[in-house]
């Protein structure tokens, strides 16, 4: 199992969750983004530097990604491709994407694209909170118990 994190718009503090528990757990974590990015020095952290473009990170994680694998991203395109994958998706608020609740996200994410097209002002989420951080921690915590099996 590895964890691909869409690390181009990831809130530092979830990184840095993410970090310690690959490091902790030794698991696989491949940071995808177009820029460079810092990471603690860690044989279970790598980073791949994507050229610029839109959705080039996407497509290199879904090209990447097998059945089993967590992606984390709050891109919900990005979450459904990779739930279609058998794989597993949470975003940086402690959310799962999963095949439940992903075409209602799509749908929502729609709407809400349509609206803002529309001159509709939607406004877009509210900054990572202390809560958010911790419900992150706490699913990654679960899923990698239920998953990893350690």
């Amino acid at each position: 199992m590895k964890i691909y994190a869409d690390a181009d718009a990831l809130p530092t503090p979830i990184k840095d969750i993410l970090c310690r528990a690959a490091m902790r757990r030794g698991i696989a974590l491949v940071l995808v983004a177009n820029k460079a990015l810092r990471f603690p020095q860690s044989p279970h952290i790598t980073a791949v530097r994507v050229g610029q473009g839109f959705d080039v990170v996407d497509g290199v994680i879904v090209e990447r990604v097998a059945s089993g694998d967590l992606v984390i991203t709050a891109d919900i395109p990005l979450a459904a491709q990779v739930v279609d994958k058998d794989a597993h998706a949470l975003n940086p608020r402690g959310e799962r994407y999963t095949r439940d609740n992903i075409q209602g996200k799509l749908a929502m994410r729609g709407l809400l694209s349509e609206l803002r097209d529309s001159g509709v002002v939607t406004g877009g989420p509210p900054p990572l909170s202390n809560r958010d951080r911790e419900a992150f921690a706490n699913q990654l915590d679960q899923f990698l118990r239920q998953y990893a099996g350690n």
